[in-house]
């Protein structure tokens, strides 16, 4: 009997530091819909107003500086949103019913270190991948872990980094880091 009592805690013993929690790294939102930030360009059209209707880049403070009515805060909103907080800006005694529509017209950059033979910034287009942005930087070096990346990306208001595979989506403003491979 105490043999079969040593023989169950030996087998139950090493299945218990099994059962310890392990750090997990926050997942990053592959597909949240995309924030307007500093960097980025915008179109705005102004239904019935030639004049308005014009490419905004987005300032330091999050803001377009726009006519009439001066910077209008879009940092953090969808395309939708800020047409309505530009909208709403030119009810404010400029216009009647302004109907607006904004669409980003060039994104803000993607960064990219580490193993790849151009680090730096780039130019983000729409539904880059990983591959795509190692790709822009020339590719990797002889001594690049091939086989994926750390993606740092900035989600409510914490940067949050995970380790991802070749065919991961990037959104602006990621930094990219392509690791060394240990022989």
């Amino acid at each position: 009997m105490r043999w079969l009592t040593l023989i169950t805690l030996a087998l139950v013993l090493p299945l218990t530091a099994c059962a310890t929690p392990r750090p997990v790294s926050r997942a990053i939102d592959v597909a949240p819909p995309y924030q307007l930030d500093t960097g980025d360009t915008v179109k705005v059209t102004v239904y019935g107003d030639a004049e308005l209707t014009d490419t905004y880049r987005i300032d330091d403070s999050g803001a377009v500086a726009f006519p009439l009515v001066g910077p209008v805060q879009v940092r953090g909103a969808t395309t939708k949103q800020a047409a309505g907080n530009i909208a709403a800006a030119l009810a404010n005694g400029y216009m009647r019913n302004p109907d607006v529509a904004v669409e980003v017209a060039e994104y803000r950059p993607f960064f990219i270190q580490g193993e790849i033979k151009n680090a730096g910034q780039f130019q983000y287009g729409y539904g880059m991948t990983i591959r795509a942005a190692i790709s822009a930087a020339g590719g990797y070096t002889e001594t690049a872990d091939k086989g994926g990346a750390q993606v740092y990306r900035r989600q409510a208001g914490r940067m949050v980094r995970q380790s991802v595979n070749l065919d991961f989506p990037i959104a602006p403003g990621d930094t990219i880091v392509v690791g060394e491979r240990w022989f």
